[in-house]
């Protein structure tokens, strides 16, 4: 699970630190980013629970 939620973390962290220098597309890219975050820290604890 490591290996999916690494990538997806990183993601999501580029996304919030970019989305500040992007034109027109700012709030998508920083919620988007929030939610990979996000995804990338619940996908191993709701794995680990079951």
């Amino acid at each position: 699970m490591f290996i999916v939620a690494l990538p997806l973390f990183l993601l999501g962290m580029f996304a919030c630190g970019i989305s500040f220098s992007v034109e027109g597309f700012q709030a998508i890219l920083f919620v988007a980013g929030i939610l990979l975050v996000s995804l990338a820290m619940a996908l191993p604890i709701h794995i680990r629970a079951k």
